[in-house]
């Protein structure tokens, strides 16, 4: 989730909304994807962190992702893996928003990582997306010059889906002005690829061992956090992978105390407020 820079403003903010001065902004969908590897000690996964002084997430270690683009929603090509329709289940969604969503979060991936997770048939996977002619289509595809349906269809290859888990749902609190209603992926790293220095968003990447992670002092946002923290406990990769879990909407609130202090508060929390006001998602497909 996105935080305002200082304290003091969240904290206005939290009060202008109990006030009612204050309207929230409409989120936007985007994808997260928390790619895995396995290492001594248990699975390790990679981590950005962004540059300083962008608007959102500034200076904060996050997993590749981002919003949902319009021409996600377009896209037709080649699908290996679960269809449309099961995303939409699992991620509480209809059809157009889960294959925009799945889209997304394969294109981020490539665009901030270089790992691109499709293959030149339904069971194999591209081995090797490093070379000048491959970084020239995800600087295309980063810059808008094509979607990622152009990308795969000119190349004949299908979306693997099926590389994909259905692993979270967490939107930004409401008091929010930058707010985004995201769905996390986890996605083990193919064998063969690398995760590139690519973009300009980060400032640095790490592969760090999800068990240490949350002893290193990394700025970690809410979300981030949490899914570190649930996946701490897996040995290995396709435990993590194949161990079914049901994805619910964790919707963060800042409320305001009786001594005007401000709480962050999450479902289950004793001061979260009660179910009839909590946020729902969105379901617009554009984004």
């Amino acid at each position: 989730m996105s935080r305002p820079s200082g304290l003091h403003e969240l904290e206005e903010l939290a009060r202008a909304f109990q006030r009612g001065e204050k309207t929230p902004t409409e989120p936007r969908h985007a994808s997260t994807v928390v790619l895995l590897r396995d290492a001594p000690g248990g699975p390790e996964t990679y981590l950005l962190r962004r540059v300083k002084g962008m608007a959102f997430a500034g200076g904060m270690h996050v997993f590749p992702g981002g919003s949902v683009d319009p021409a996600d929603a377009q896209a037709h090509t080649a699908w290996a893996g679960p269809p449309a329709s099961q995303w939409a289940e699992w991620f509480g969604a209809d059809e157009p928003l889960a294959r925009a969503l799945v889209c997304a979060a394969v294109r981020e991936t490539f665009e901030e990582c270089g790992v691109l997770l499709a293959g030149p048939s339904e069971d194999e996977l591209l081995a090797d997306v490093s070379s000048d002619e491959w970084e020239a289509e995800r600087e295309a595809l980063e810059a808008r010059e094509q979607s990622l349906s152009e990308l795969l269809t000119r190349r004949g290859l299908f979306l693997r889906t099926d590389l994909l888990r259905p692993f979270a749902h967490w939107i930004t609190p409401e008091i929010e002005p930058k707010r985004f209603d995201t769905r996390f992926f986890l996605a083990e790293m193919p064998a063969g690829q690398v995760c590139r220095h690519v973009g300009g968003e980060a400032d640095e990447r790490l592969w760090v061992r999800v068990k240490d992670a949350l002893d290193q002092g990394l700025t970690l946002m809410p979300p981030t956090h949490n899914s570190l923290r649930d996946l701490a406990g897996y040995d290995d990769v396709r435990t993590a992978l194949d161990d079914p879990r049901e994805v619910t909407l964790v919707a963060p609130k800042l409320v305001v105390m009786p001594d005007d202090t401000v709480k962050f508060v999450v479902p289950g929390d004793v001061d979260y407020p009660t179910a009839s006001e909590r946020v729902r998602p969105t379901r617009d497909p554009r984004g």
